[in-house]
């Protein structure tokens, strides 16, 4: 069954400060995303696949097409939805990993983690506790829950996100690169942590310049490739 439905998606970027120049980045992408599957968004650098996930993210507005997803138990276009919808649907349905910890300063790592289920009604101690779990679990030194990550490295920023991202369960899970920090012990973690969402009947869908992770993972390959539009002829 299809918890996501991408049609005709297209995006052009206007470029204001070179005299309104329009660059299409994507173009009739088209492809659906089944629960428990995982499915990764392949190609070359520059191909526009992060631009795929922000679009369905909210992030970015997408120029053309269509993205349908259950939400209230009717489909709901995410393309033209208004902004209060899509915060709803982000926090009841689509989760998202980026590449980049953004965050409040001076907030510790463990309420980084936990405030992603205190907003969704979760008593507070035990979104403490279950944040505390995850922590463990991807390694990240109980020395540093309480402390704001801004001074961790690039890995331990990245296993605050990664925590982050998983602690909820949201049907549909992006991930931007989620293992590019991270050495092979916690890469392993992740891994394992991409399949028990697939066994929970989550979703997912991610970006992987790693080829042994996205072979070991992936059910199904998308070539943004096909998507890219002729930027000669554009």
């Amino acid at each position: 069954m299809s918890v996501l439905i991408a049609t005709d998606l297209g995006k052009i970027f206007t470029m204001h400060l070179r005299g309104g120049i329009a660059s299409p980045v994507i173009r009739n992408a088209s492809f659906s995303l089944a629960a428990g599957e995982c499915a990764v968004l392949n190609g070359p650098s520059g191909v526009g696949k992060s631009s795929i996930l922000k679009m369905l993210y909210g992030n970015y507005g997408a120029t053309t097409g269509q993205i349908m997803v259950q939400y209230g138990g009717k489909p709901i276009d995410l393309v033209a939805a208004a902004p209060r919808i899509i915060l709803e649907i982000r926090r009841d349905t689509i989760g998202y990993v980026s590449q980049f910890l953004r965050v409040v300063p001076r907030v510790s790592a463990r309420d980084i983690v936990a405030e992603r289920l205190v907003e969704r009604g979760i008593d507070r101690s035990r979104a403490l506790l279950r944040a505390s779990e995850l922590l463990n679990r991807l390694n990240l030194p109980e020395r540093l829950w309480d402390l704001p990550p801004a001074t961790f490295s690039g890995g331990e920023q990245q296993r605050v996100n990664i925590a982050r991202g998983f602690i909820t369960s949201h049907p549909i899970l992006l991930l931007d690169e989620p293992t590019a920090s991270l050495d092979a012990a916690n890469r392993a973690v992740v891994m394992e942590m991409i399949r028990e969402k697939k066994c929970a009947g989550t979703a997912l869908l991610g970006i992987f310049h790693d080829a042994a992770i996205r072979d070991e993972i992936a059910d199904t390959i998308i070539d943004v490739s096909g998507f890219a539009p002729d930027r000669k002829a554009a």
